[in-house]
């Protein structure tokens, strides 16, 4: 049966309708052998949408899973989670969701809060009571934790910023330590540490930031230290200092740092990279 799954996987891709065999992916979720089972999720996770009538009959899957000893099991059941759950089954997963905010492995840590952040998008006041969580793994001890949060922290801080003011020492302290390679060296890429952590943080620094000169000025010595620190010889290093001159600018003036960011937009323009121009033209017109 998993040959057949998988080739059916294989005919819709090619445009043909295979809804005939839905409900066979959603019987292998129920496997005990871990192989089939993670074939089950994966072809009902490609094959349903959170609207799908079949999406009822795994739920008590997934509840029997996110209680399994097997860590993989449970990685399995969340990411499905993330992609399948509706409105009217977080209720029966709510919970079993948030314990295991506190499990030993970090992958099912790292999981889980995509998973509540993934409930928080589609019915925000079943997760309110639960929020204070995301707070609590922004400072969890494995950065894979620490940076599922950022996605998290983005979307509701770009709704509403005033309850997460308080949480601007915390992200500057965060993007100082990455910048300082206090991260382990496997979330280098191309020698420059955790890059995509970094524009992540400043995202939520340019928001927290705006029209706000108190929160700014916390902020001001960790982006002239991004750019100080800035490569430029590789693609990469020019992104970062593209973010963080589009943070700057967003943040309230600092007369020293659009100095530098009216720099950094003067190279762009001179690159003959045309990817580089077109940066350097979009940083202009924000400085």
């Amino acid at each position: 049966m998993k040959e057949f799954l998988l080739r059916l996987v294989y005919v819709e891709m090619l445009g043909h309708d295979a809804s005939f065999g839905y409900i066979h992916a959603v019987k292998m979720c129920n496997e005990s052998n871990l192989l089939l089972k993670k074939v089950g999720y994966m072809t009902t996770s490609l094959f349903l949408d959170e609207n799908h009538e079949l999406i009822i009959l795994i739920v008590n899957t997934l509840q029997q899973d996110l209680k399994s000893d097997n860590h993989l099991v449970v990685c399995a059941a969340l990411t499905v989670i993330a992609k399948l759950v509706n409105a009217e089954t977080i209720p029966a997963l709510l919970q079993s969701v948030v314990d295991l905010l506190g499990h030993s492995k970090e992958l099912v840590r790292k999981k889980a809060v995509l998973a509540l952040h993934c409930f928080n998008q589609r019915a925000p006041s079943q997760v309110a009571p639960y929020l204070q969580r995301f707070r609590q793994m922004l400072c969890d001890k494995d950065p894979s934790v620490m940076s599922s949060t950022l996605c998290a922290f983005h979307d509701m801080i770009a709704l509403d910023p005033q309850p997460y003011k308080n949480l601007v020492p915390s992200f500057v302290n965060i993007l100082k330590q990455i910048i300082e390679h206090r991260l382990p060296k496997t979330y280098n890429y191309h020698r420059v540490p955790a890059p995509f952590i970094q524009i992540k943080i400043m995202k939520i620094l340019a928001l927290l930031g705006q029209r706000d000169r108190t929160m700014s000025e916390h902020m001001y010595q960790v982006l002239s230290e991004v750019l100080r620190r800035g490569d430029s010889h590789n693609t990469i290093g020019n992104a970062l200092l593209y973010e963080c001159v589009k943070t700057i600018t967003s943040i309230y003036p600092n007369t020293s740092l659009l100095e530098s960011c009216a720099e950094i937009t003067a190279r762009f323009l001179k690159a003959a990279s045309h990817n580089l121009k077109y940066i350097g033209v979009d940083a202009l017109g924000a400085v």
